[in-house]
């Protein structure tokens, strides 16, 4: 293994003879398994997403810095890559307030994993989150993404459990799809990387 501070060489070969005589498949196979073997790193491309005032956002700073931000509602979206176990994810935070719904699914294309952050605390709006939820995994573009859910805020009094947010959901009717619901705190970071165990263990088991 290469030391940490260790400067790496790369030498880069010119072949003498014409590229032409090599199919594409072949080089492209060739350099693929040179930089895997190289560098092992898997990259994964995730949406996280659900209803404004979730934690979304303190979820996805907490894992890229390990610290709480200050969050203000998310107009748009955040982009950040996490580095976790040899994997590097790709996290798309998008806002969740009603109006801007309606533009999740244009972050959906070439998603394999789909982070769904539930407000545990808030009973009211449970319903409603199920029905957003319900309405992505019937979008084609996700028919093969696997499903974790974070029930957030457990450091609450009134908060719901992991399995009474499973029945809200209706997770157990969900049929051909992987899911899992990891209870969650964003603030103190507990549960977070549990999730990223299953997450990046499923998707390893895919590619």
């Amino acid at each position: 293994m290469t030391p940490p501070n260790e400067k790496i060489n790369f030498y880069i070969f010119v072949c003498p003879f014409s590229a032409s005589l090599v199919p594409n498949r072949i080089m492209g196979n060739v350099f693929g398994s040179l930089f895997k073997g190289l560098f092992g790193k898997k990259e994964m491309r995730i949406l996280m997403v659900g209803l404004d005032a979730a934690g979304k956002t303190t979820i996805l700073y907490k894992l890229k810095l390990g610290e709480i931000v200050t969050t203000i509602p998310t107009i748009g979206f955040n982009v950040e890559t996490v580095e976790y176990k040899n994997i590097s994810f790709t996290v798309w935070d998008v806002g969740g307030q009603d109006k801007i719904r309606p533009l999740w699914r244009h972050y959906f294309q070439n998603t394999q994993g789909l982070i769904f952050v539930v407000d545990s605390n808030d009973r009211e709006r449970v319903g409603e989150a199920r029905e957003e939820l319900m309405r992505m995994l019937a979008e084609d573009e996700l028919r093969d993404a696997v499903l974790l859910v974070f029930a957030n805020k457990q450091d609450l009094p009134q908060a719901m459990n992991a399995a009474e947010v499973t029945d809200k959901l209706g997770l157990h009717s969900l049929r051909n799809r992987s899911w899992y619901i990891q209870a969650t705190c964003a603030t103190s970071g507990d549960g977070l990387y549990e999730g990223l165990d299953w997450l990046s263990n499923q998707l390893k088991n895919r590619s």
